[in-house]
């Protein structure tokens, strides 16, 4: 990286706060935002951030895979915002610095569909949480972290996601501009928890956005 050059970035995700962080990297003066690698095919259910992006005047991957940046390109940072992409070592050795955005209190609920997760067990408080990746799911040092009350017998999924996408934005703004002081901290791996999709059947009622209709499923 070039002394006093901005931070070149790469953005990985869907959803409204996916674009939300895409706009704030754009805005920043410190930033520069080199590619956007949307997840493919984009959920109808949140704003498209192909489109932003597109309109915003950034570059985007249009198979939403990693493999697909330009062989030369190595950011100085990655962010993954609600991405399911798994990153192998190469890719993570290749970037500065890379950070996922993860929708639960870390350790807890790694994996798919936390909130779906957290909702079926009865717990009464969830989370998001922005950590280093590494080779294994979820498991990465903790850069930052916030909590916030649930309500297992009124919240639907589709509650919680919607308010995780506010407490994620809360925790991003002031998360970005000081990342450079931002240590991660190893999680407890004896609190840690891990669901894939396959597990997605014992998930019940509990499996879509609501538990009346079926829809698309939260991950």
């Amino acid at each position: 990286m070039v002394p006093n050059a901005p931070i070149q970035v790469a953005l990985f995700g869907k959803s409204d706060l996916a674009i939300r962080v895409g706009r704030w990297l754009v805005e920043s003066p410190d930033h520069e935002l080199m590619w956007v690698v949307p997840v493919m095919p984009e959920p109808s259910w949140t704003g498209s951030l192909v489109t932003w992006a597109e309109a915003a005047g950034v570059a985007v991957v249009p198979s939403g895979r990693w493999q697909d940046l330009p062989a030369d390109f190595a950011p100085d940072l990655a962010v993954s915002i609600f991405c399911h992409q798994i990153f192998p070592p190469p890719f993570i050795a290749r970037c500065g610095r890379i950070l996922n955005l993860h929708n639960s209190a870390l350790p807890r609920y790694r994996g798919m569909a936390p909130i779906n997760w957290a909702l079926r067990n009865g717990e009464r408080e969830h989370g998001v949480t922005l950590h280093e990746v590494t080779a294994e799911i979820d498991a990465g040092p903790i850069v930052d972290q916030l909590v916030y009350p649930i309500d297992p017998e009124r919240d639907e999924v589709i509650d919680v996601y919607r308010r995780a996408l506010e407490h994620g934005w809360t925790l991003m703004a002031r998360s970005l501009p000081r990342l450079a002081s931002l240590e991660g901290r190893p999680q407890d791996e004896a609190l840690a928890t891990y669901h894939t999709a396959r597990d997605s059947e014992r998930l019940g009622d509990r499996r879509w956005f609501t538990r009346q209709e079926r829809g698309p499923r939260q991950g």
